[in-house]
């Protein structure tokens, strides 16, 4: 890892969580923290830095520190502080081109890892069962986060043909769940009951937070090995889920609704603040979304510690029991077989009488 590391978006829960991580490594002299917003969490030895990255003041502090390496956690879907969508958009995107504008400029900068999202596939009708790192999506995202994620790569892509010199790694996470969340996603599966897209039971992907950090270190210090960590990688845990496996192992009912009717919904929830219900999200609950994780194994070397069951468990012990615990429903189930059937023996003597 380099000497003098930067770290934007430490006021966020996985930032300071990094923050406090790389501070163990014995490769590293400084940790500059860094966020627009003051953090609610302690950073160790980590010198923080009050500052917006959307301001040009960015470029003196590269300088003025001679960081060499940049970890960018700013691109997120939820605000950190006070603003809604725009303040989010404008971090996001304009943020990420003050900053690798700057990292342009700075001659000591040798390293740039990035956290986007398995977002810029999009999620639509005709995907494919599985997402690979060059896969094209079928419709680009049209607004959000998932465009915001567009851009961003976009924009990184460009940084690293003018700077070839500079080790650049992008991360696209899937969903992140684990006890401490902080995601759209996260905040609908904590509602009490989940409206869903009638019809349609999508299979999602998750990764823990642990995973998250991990992976981070991974990526800002100098390969391991037969390893290689600069390009772009989908980040996630083994399996997938149903949308109705979640909701059940939750103990939270669903409602499903029809496919026009969810976008009242969705506006209903963002209005009374339950939950931003994106259209993108809505995509994702309807399609859902699958990414192939082979090159994270074999290029990066990385090996999540959960799977994406694993995960979502973390998270459902978390959240605590919903209207409908899993093992209530399970005692209920068991009854309901010991009935007789049929006014007659019970249920096992019945069908075997019944086979004869």
């Amino acid at each position: 890892m380099g000497k003098i590391v930067l770290v934007t978006g430490a006021a966020r829960q996985l930032g300071g969580r990094f923050v406090r991580r790389i501070q163990r490594d014995p490769g590293v002299d400084r940790v500059i923290a860094l966020d627009a917003v003051t953090p609610g969490h302690q950073l160790g030895d980590a010198e923080f830095v009050l500052a917006d990255i959307r301001q040009s003041a960015i470029a003196r502090i590269l300088a003025e520190h001679s960081v060499d390496t940049v970890v960018h956690l700013d691109v997120s879907a939820k605000a950190s502080g006070a603003g809604g969508r725009t303040t989010v958009k404008e971090t996001n995107v304009i943020g990420t081109m003050q900053l690798l504008g700057a990292c342009q400029k700075s001659p000591a900068v040798q390293r740039l890892v990035v956290k986007s999202s398995t977002n810029v596939y999009g999620s639509a009708p005709r995907d494919p069962a599985v997402f690979t790192e060059t896969t094209p999506p079928k419709s680009l995202p049209s607004g959000g986060f998932a465009k915001d994620t567009v851009e961003v790569e976009g924009y990184v892509r460009g940084f690293a043909r003018r700077r070839p010199d500079v080790a650049v790694c992008v991360l696209r996470f899937a969903n992140i769940l684990g006890p401490e969340p902080d995601s759209p996603l996260a905040d609908y599966l904590t509602l009490p009951v989940l409206p869903t897209v009638l019809g349609y039971d999508p299979r999602l992907q998750f990764v823990h937070e642990d995973d998250v950090v991990d992976v981070l270190e991974i990526a800002a210090r100098e390969p391991r090995r037969g390893t290689l960590n600069s390009g772009t990688f989908n980040i996630a845990g083994d399996g997938v889920l149903l949308l109705s496996q979640c909701s059940r192992r939750l103990g939270r009912p669903t409602v499903p609704v029809l496919l026009p009717a969810v976008t009242w919904v969705g506006t209903a929830l963002r209005t009374i603040g339950m939950t931003d219900f994106s259209p993108e999200q809505i995509r994702l609950l309807t399609h859902g979304r699958v990414v192939s994780t082979v090159q994270m194994r074999e290029t990066l070397g990385f090996r999540p510690r959960f799977t994406t069951a694993e995960t979502f468990a973390e998270f459902a012990r978390s959240r605590g029991p919903g209207l409908l615990p899993p093992e209530r429903v399970g005692r209920a189930v068991g009854r309901l077989a010991e009935l007789p059937l049929g006014g007659g023996q019970a249920g096992t003597t019945h069908s075997t009488h019944g086979a004869r």
